[in-house]
């Protein structure tokens, strides 16, 4: 993810180079993310083999959505199932009205029916904090500080009687500068990701009113994803940020878009605590 957007920074550098507009380049880069953002269902479906469900294929996985919609006062988003054995969920989409929540056969398969809802219920907490409108939004930013910055770059060193002078040494400091700010921007929005990730655990937890459902979801969860074909995880790689638990890889911390799963347990039991002490 990091050197894909590391090349979306040297096109835009490039495009400053040859395009000389700001406002162009803003332009085209802005409509190349919203792209994204709208069609990120699409995108997510063709990848993972997802297809929508109706209510008379799978009954019981459109009852607990029904049950837990009603619950959150959220408008129910489509159902959908990705042919996978990798258990796992996602939910995506620009806002409630049309969002997207998708669980792998694997999932449905490994999970009792309690587990199950908690990793629907953290799904539609993800739509319910637009979770997929602020990353979105905050990679814009991202990539908006970094354009600012070679723009600014850019002036001072092809300005004037210097335009057609060490063109090779511009384009390195461009490209520098442009490599360490994106790289900032990076982590920062890691950090965002299990923000947000710790925030859907919590609200999940709280909307079901059984936390520990949850914690027994993301303990299998994890424990089964080292087992399943390399096929499925390749596929599933590039969607971690969406997914309810990442694909098991070794991640630094510092790099990851999801807490470690320790400390989404230790969160988990600190809201079971707390619902107990109100009974």
């Amino acid at each position: 993810m990091f050197l894909l957007g590391l090349l979306y920074v040297a096109f835009a550098a490039v495009l400053i180079v040859l395009l000389k507009s700001f406002v162009l380049i803003v332009v085209i880069l802005g409509g190349l993310l919203v792209a994204q953002y709208w069609f990120s269902d699409k995108i997510a479906f063709a990848a993972l083999h997802g297809h929508l469900v109706t209510e008379a294929e799978f009954p019981d996985l459109h009852a607990t959505v029904d049950r837990l919609c009603a619950t959150a006062n959220l408008p129910k988003p489509r159902v959908a199932v990705a042919d996978l054995d990798m258990p796992n969920a996602f939910a995506t989409g620009r806002d409630a009205r049309h969002a997207v929540v998708c669980v792998s056969s694997g999932l449905m398969s490994r999970l009792d029916e309690q587990e199950l809802e908690g990793v629907l219920a953290h799904e539609l907490a993800h739509v319910a904090h637009r979770d997929v409108a602020v990353i979105t939004i905050a990679s814009f930013l991202g990539v908006l500080a970094g354009l600012l910055i070679r723009v600014a770059l850019y002036s001072q060193l092809f300005g004037g009687r210097r335009r057609n002078q060490n063109m090779l040494a511009v384009m390195a400091a461009v490209m520098v500068v442009s490599a360490v700010v994106y790289a900032i921007s990076f982590l920062l929005i890691r950090a965002l990701s299990r923000y947000r990730e710790l925030a859907a655990d919590r609200d999940g937890a709280l909307l079901t009113g059984h936390p520990s459902a949850l914690a027994s979801a993301l303990i299998k969860i994890s424990g089964d994803v080292a087992r399943i074909p390399t096929k499925d995880l390749r596929s599933a790689q590039a969607f971690n940020a969406f997914f309810f638990s990442p694909d098991g890889g070794s991640h630094s911390a510092l790099f990851s878009t999801h807490p470690s799963l320790q400390r989404r347990l230790n969160e988990l039991e600190k809201i079971a605590a707390q619902l107990d002490s109100l009974v």
